[in-house]
Parts: structure tokens; sequence; C-alpha cells
């Protein structure tokens, strides 16, 4: 019997949800404290009882830009380096497999843009702007007719 009444009280110490009344007044009192206006307001008092002390809201500097140049250039310096893809996309077709595997050298594919309609220009598969191919000393080009205002990029990301 003194087995199980010590390995009772053992097992009493190791729980942690049974409190202690004096840490459950502390509890009490704290959220009391909280829920009073004035507390709020007034300044923190040390704790009672040796506990710990109420936290302090902390107050910092207001951030100021420096005095160089505005912030937005600053932001966009640092990605004029970047390299991103642009495309031009002449159309888009569906076909099945068996099609794909019967195409040949001189095979016409039907595409879903008619002749003369403005091809859609690309960057990293975005649609940015349309235009239209120009020959420029024996290369093809693109010259753009219509850019894609920045709320329609915005709206077809979303």
């Amino acid at each position: 019997m003194a087995d199980s009444e010590q390995t009772e009280a053992q097992t009493e110490a190791a729980d942690p949800l049974v409190e202690e009344p004096a840490m459950g007044d502390d509890w009490e009192a704290a959220l009391a404290e909280q829920q009073t206006p004035a507390a709020a307001s007034a300044p923190a008092a040390p704790a009672q009882g040796g506990g710990p002390a109420p936290a302090q809201r902390a107050s910092f500097a207001q951030l100021q830009p420096d005095g160089g140049a505005p912030a937005g250039v600053e932001q966009l310096d640092l990605v004029m380096d970047i390299p991103v893809t642009l495309s031009v996309e002449l159309g888009r077709t569906k076909i099945q497999i068996r099609e794909l595997l019967q195409l040949a050298q001189g095979s016409v594919v039907d595409l879903d843009r008619l002749a003369g309609e403005p091809m859609d220009v690309l960057v990293n598969g975005f649609l940015i702007a349309r235009g239209e191919v120009v020959l420029v000393n024996d290369k093809f080009g693109i010259r753009l007719t219509d850019i894609v205002s920045p709320s329609e990029r915005a709206r077809r990301l979303g």
C-alpha cells in the first residue's frame, strides 16, 4: 500500500494541470488588470511576490528615407539587370498526339489567329503588349501597337 501512495504522490507532483492556489490568484489578478481601462494608461508597477514584471509597449523612432534619390528609383535600379524572356506568339492550336506524330516537313498547322491579326508579346509568359511582325535587315521583329495597361496585367495575374 505504501508503494501505491508514493506513486500517486509522484503523479500529482508531475501533473502540470494541478495548480497551486497562489498561482491561480496571480492569473486572476493579471486578467483583472488587463480588463481595467486605467491599467492600459497607467505606468507599469513592479510585480508583487517576486513574479515577472508586466510587459511594456516598445517605442521606435519613425523611419525616414535618406536624402538621396527617391525610394522608387533605387528599387527600380535593383531589377534593371535581371534577364527576362520575351517571346512573340503567332497563335495556338490543340491537336491530338496522332496528328502530332504525322507532322512532317512541309506540313501546315492551323492556328487560332487570322492573317494580319496582332501577335501577342509575352514576358516570362505574361502578356504585356500586342504588335505586328516587321522585317528589319533580313530579320523578323515586332512593332508594338498596343501596350497592356498595368491594371489589366494585374487583373490577368489574379
